[in-house]
């Protein structure tokens, strides 16, 4: 009964022109909660279909769905940096009726592209933190180690030093590795290749010594066999792995990485709208169901205050803005 009401659209990959948005929040222009939703959702995803962000974002919308008694309508605008995406979000009526997913990606983004025709900590407006996520650092089981340190001293000694994979120059995981790279003060070449399968091709053969990606889509390379996982980047241990240390508990200390994604609207969307947008998330992130259905995703479903989630992004501007000019990859 739950699917009927949610609206699954096709990926569109136009890329519309830039429309800047009122950072005012009142109810003239966005209208008030009395009879908020009025409508159907639209929640604007910047990624194609079947990733992280899309799929828990797709389980969150059918909940949403029942709660208000509204479609939700998942629209997915993949495209460099999030433009596509954010540009169709600040054409919407700022009323809370149309949603944007962020995650630490978009943070990379502010970085990586010079003249975005935005300014994302201004024309859109927090609501909630949805998931939470870290990364996992894995070798081939051909690779003759059981832990990180020895993983390094290996490599150290070798000529060239750490050779790690990652997917997408720019990613998450790509500057994950670079961050990791300059923590563990190691020499190495972070080597990026397009898809997940790539990576594990190159760590299968023998070409990398380390790969770093997303639990979710290393789950059935680790259970199967095919990767050895050595490490976490979260804070903790992963409850999806709980025998795996965390980077710092493996001996490269200062090391977190922990992905998010969040729900964001309008700037201009009125003070009582977002504080009801909040309060839905916050009950769906709750529900035993999506608790469950995270987890198998290796992924934490957790909201947050607006203010928090904000309060994050920012921080993750600085974070990698640091890491990319190191690594002489920002503005590119």
């Amino acid at each position: 009964m739950m699917r009927r009401n949610l609206i699954l659209s096709l990926p569109l990959c136009a890329l519309l022109g830039a429309c800047g948005g009122d950072d005012t929040n009142t109810a003239a222009e966005g209208g008030s909660s009395a009879d908020f939703p009025s409508r159907p959702f639209r929640i604007i995803v910047p990624f194609g279909a079947g990733g992280l962000a899309d799929v828990t974002i797709r389980l969150a919308g059918e909940h949403l769905s029942v709660a208000t008694g509204q479609p939700v309508v998942v629209e997915n605008r993949p495209g460099a940096g999030g433009v596509a995406a954010t540009t169709t979000m600040l054409g919407a009526d700022p009323d809370g009726h149309t949603l944007i997913v962020l995650t630490n990606g978009t943070t990379i983004a502010e970085t990586q592209f010079a003249d975005l025709p935005y300014d994302i900590t201004k024309d859109l407006r927090p609501v909630s933190a949805l998931a939470w996520f870290d990364l996992v650092l894995m070798t081939s089981p051909d690779a003759g180690v059981t832990t990180l340190q020895e993983l390094l001293a290996k490599a150290a000694a070798r000529e060239g030093g750490l050779r790690i994979a990652t997917i997408n120059p720019g990613s998450t995981q790509h500057l994950s590795a670079e961050l990791f790279k300059s923590k563990a003060g190691i020499p190495g070449t972070v080597i990026s290749y397009r898809t997940t399968p790539d990576v594990l091709g190159a760590l299968l053969r023998g070409e990398v010594d380390l790969a770093i990606d997303a639990y979710t889509a290393l789950k059935g390379a680790i259970e199967g066999g095919q990767a050895v996982p050595l490490a976490v980047t979260g804070e903790v241990r992963n409850p999806a792995m709980p025998d795996v240390p965390t980077v710092a508990e493996a001996g490269v200390a200062d090391y977190v990485v922990t992905g998010w994604n969040a729900v964001y609207t309008h700037a201009a969307t009125p003070d009582d709208i977002v504080a009801k947008l909040n309060a839905e998330i916050a009950k769906i992130t709750a529900l035993p169901d999506i608790q469950t259905r995270f987890a198998e995703l290796g992924v934490e479903a957790r909201s947050s205050t607006p203010d928090e989630i904000q309060q994050r992004l920012l921080a993750d501007i600085v974070k990698w803005r640091e890491v990319m000019v190191t690594a002489n990859l920002a503005g590119q």
